[in-house]
């Protein structure tokens, strides 16, 4: 069996006098090839919610995976990717249900 070891971090933005802030709880998630995985992201922040994923290979530049700015909760992306907006729990985690050893990345979590 294969490991593939995704990694995600915390993206924060400061704007005027409204603050963004947007977590994400786990530091490195490991994981076989062929299970599912979950990244966690809960944002912080009071005006209309833009958020989006992005992924980030080794020696690359970040890639747009998903967005969500309004109506179906679940948002479909690429490769397999979801993610799903909860408004009651300031969330929206990243799912996929198996991973490939190219899905090993850095993963990031945005609010705008």
């Amino acid at each position: 069996m294969l490991l593939v070891l995704i990694s995600f971090l915390g993206i924060h933005f400061f704007l005027d006098v409204q603050t963004q802030t947007v977590s994400q709880s786990d530091a490195h998630v490991t994981v076989f090839e062929g299970d599912s995985v979950e990244l966690r992201c809960n944002y912080s922040y009071g005006g209309s919610i833009y958020l989006s994923w992005y992924i980030q290979h080794h020696g690359h530049g970040l890639q747009f995976l998903l967005k969500y700015y309004s109506g179906n909760p679940v948002v479909q992306g690429v490769n397999g990717f979801e993610a799903e907006f909860s408004k009651s729990d300031s969330s929206f985690h990243l799912r996929k249900a198996s991973v490939h050893w190219s899905d090993s990345a850095v993963y990031f979590c945005a609010v705008s």
